[in-house]
């Protein structure tokens, strides 16, 4: 069977929405959950599109919430596979909010989601390859192979961690402000 290849301008969908009283916390601000929910929805637009498959969220990464998002605003997210496996794929998800009044626009966050498209029957299903056509899709790309490369030793030395080590207390106590009263 003959590979398909896809550009990183092929997976990419831009939504809007404005920011309603109701989405609101209550601080006053777009509950956070409320973008994540959104993020969640492009993520599975943008690789399913890309891949022709139903997917499902496998992961998020970090969310940082940069700046609040006011009610009123008009939210905008921007995603596009950033990386591809054999059916799994990275979705590169950014938010601005903009101020609809002034034009003021900021960025509120991004995250990457990483989605497995399925096949008819739920098993993994193989997605496109990807082809890289500027300098920001090979940075996109390199930057995912990287984020992989960290997560796999990070995932190894936490495994490698003793359980219930004394070394490991002696560091909590030393660094940090709590009591250590573990019950036999």
């Amino acid at each position: 069977m003959e590979e398909i290849y896809k550009t990183v301008s092929d997976s990419v969908i831009r939504i809007s929405q404005l920011m309603l009283p109701s989405n609101a916390n209550f601080g006053g601000k777009i509950h956070g959950g409320y973008i994540l929910s959104l993020m969640d929805q492009i993520a599975f637009a943008v690789a399913s599109k890309f891949s022709a498959h139903y997917c499902v969220t496998a992961s998020v990464g970090k969310v940082d919430f940069l700046k609040p998002i006011e009610v009123g605003e008009l939210v905008t997210l921007i995603a596009s596979v950033n990386y591809v496996g054999n059916s799994s794929m990275e979705v590169g998800i950014r938010v601005e909010a903009m101020n609809i009044q002034t034009g003021e626009t900021k960025h509120c966050n991004s995250s990457y989601f990483t989605m497995v498209a399925k096949d008819e029957t739920g098993k993994p299903a193989r997605v496109p390859r990807l082809i890289l056509e500027n300098e920001k899709d090979v940075f996109r790309f390199y930057r995912c192979v990287v984020k992989m490369e960290v997560d796999k030793e990070r995932d190894r030395a936490i495994h490698d961690l003793e359980r219930d080590s004394l070394e490991q207390q002696a560091y909590i106590r030393a660094h940090y402000d709590v009591k250590i009263a573990l019950k036999k």
